[in-house]
């Protein structure tokens, strides 16, 4: 569904560079027309519909495949190598790990030929080696299908906006995997090697194309199982109504939405019923042809979490500039995100933000931050000094927002992340992460980046509590290797 850039990729290496000829083409007509625009803040572009690495079988290349534009296919096999000296999460001071993690997807999607009726089935094979810890279902789900659904398809169900753009409406049943606004509250997990998916319904009307689009989810998340077949949580259902408004001006983007989780009591979790509600609002764009682009969102919610009064919010924004007539078109930006977390441990109310199915990437590069309990300011700076080679680097530093609440991942979520004193104090720490992209031949990709973290007074303070003795850094390095089936650039 999303309409996206290609970019034509290339790598310096020795004084020579890798690079597809002639790549950059003009957009087409239907791209021209469209009402969509890309964000443009850091880490919140949406996986597209169908996934990137998916290519429709008549473009592949493949000799006697010309005419059959109603097959996608698509294969793609990723390998990392991360070095993680005192990562925090885990329960005691953890030293060296070194593990490595493989992931391959392949996907299958039939359209046109049998229109209203679409299918898709994605498959997943994840795992790790050579880590110190146990496995868990962040690194590891073998042979799992993620995507297995069946789709109702009406091309123009609702006739054609002002650009000509047709309005379609689809509605799916089955396995899904989809991200959502700036990704934070729904996202795949696209770093983690293991895939955040549901079971249940999907409904939209319009496409990111169209001046305006709304999406309906009525899902329950499933349940990854490292050796068996994934399952869905039969005590939870998910809901949301996800609005987009494209129309209104060329310089901002209008997405309104609200978020409903469901969770009955039972035995698997601890008979702990929660109703939670959230509604919310994203604003975004670009500020004409001056470089400066924004992106602000805010959720506030309610409901009822153990017995216990609900009431929580996140707020974050960003605001870039983009030397567009410098040759690296380098851009700068500075983020804030500020997220609540439980003020009284004692009272009969819970405060701490319930994230849903985001994930911790664009809060930190390490995996250490999650929207919960949470102070986040950084700056970034963005450049492209050689066609092709991307490169990145921040600043991050982070606090409690309650003192009294805890600190998710410290600890690998053991009680000792939390001190309902307020004691231990609120600061966690900083950061300085670099990052470079780049592809090496039309096949393959590569990703590496490298981060150093120090520990705040808060982190020492209740690594000392756990352990009698605390870490003052830790450092992740990692080389990412990712291998596409297809032509990258077709």
């Amino acid at each position: 569904m999303a309409i996206f850039r290609k970019t034509a990729w290339a790598l310096a290496v020795g004084g020579w560079l890798i690079s597809p000829a002639q790549h950059a083409a003009e957009k087409s007509d239907q791209e021209a027309s469209s009402y969509y625009v890309e964000p443009g803040s850091y880490g919140t572009r949406r996986e597209t519909d169908p996934p990137e690495y998916v290519r429709n079988l008549s473009k592949t290349g493949i000799k006697g495949t010309e005419d059959m534009t109603w097959l996608n296919v698509g294969l793609d096999y990723r390998m990392r190598y991360e070095r993680r000296d005192d990562d925090l999460r885990r329960p005691v001071s953890s030293g060296l790990d070194e593990p490595v993690l493989l992931r391959t997807r392949a996907y299958l999607g039939v359209k046109d030929i049998l229109d209203p009726l679409r299918f898709v089935a994605e498959f997943e094979d994840a795992r790790v080696y050579n880590s110190r810890f146990p496995r868990s279902n962040r690194e590891v789900n073998e042979f799992e299908l993620i995507q297995g659904y069946g789709e109702l398809h009406f091309k123009d169900a609702l006739g054609y906006d002002d650009r000509g753009n047709a309005r379609p409406a689809f509605i799916r049943a089955g396995r899904m995997a989809f991200e959502f606004l700036d990704r934070r509250l729904i996202g795949l997990n696209r770093w983690r090697n293991t895939t955040n998916n549901f079971q249940g319904f999907r409904a939209s009307i319009g496409q990111d194309a169209n001046d305006w689009a709304v999406d309906l989810l009525a899902l329950q998340p499933l349940t990854r199982l490292m050796t068996d077949f994934d399952k869905p949580n039969q005590d939870q259902w998910f809901s949301s109504i996800i609005g987009h408004w494209r129309g209104w001006s060329d310089i901002v983007t209008i997405e309104p939405y609200y978020m409903a989780l469901r969770q009955d009591a039972s035995a698997a979790n601890n008979n702990q019923a929660r109703d939670i509600h959230g509604t919310g609002l994203r604003l975004y764009g670009w500020v004409g042809d001056t470089g400066i682009n924004y992106d602000f969102s805010g959720m506030y919610q309610f409901g009822r979490d153990s017995g216990r009064q609900h009431d929580a919010y996140l707020v974050t924004s960003e605001v870039g500039y983009t030397f567009k007539a410098h040759p690296w078109k380098p851009r700068i930006s500075a983020f804030y995100g500020h997220v609540s977390g439980d003020r009284d441990p004692n009272d009969n109310k819970n405060n701490r933000f319930e994230r849903f199915f985001g994930f911790a990437r664009p809060w930190s590069s390490d995996d250490y931050m999650v929207p919960e309990n949470l102070i986040a300011p950084k700056i970034r700076i963005e450049f492209e000094p050689i066609k092709g080679l991307k490169i990145d680097s921040g600043y991050s530093a982070f606090w409690l927002d309650s003192k009294t609440d805890r600190f998710r991942n410290l600890l690998d979520g053991s009680s000792f992340n939390r001190d309902r004193t307020g004691q231990s104090g609120d600061f966690l720490g900083h950061g300085l992460d670099i990052r470079a992209r780049c592809h090496l031949t039309r096949f393959i990709a590569a990703n590496v980046g490298y981060t150093h973290y120090t520990f705040g007074d808060f982190t020492r303070a209740r690594q000392e509590a756990a352990n009698g003795s605390s870490s003052d850094d830790s450092d992740f390095v990692y080389v990412e290797l990712s291998f596409n089936a297809f032509d990258i650039f077709k």
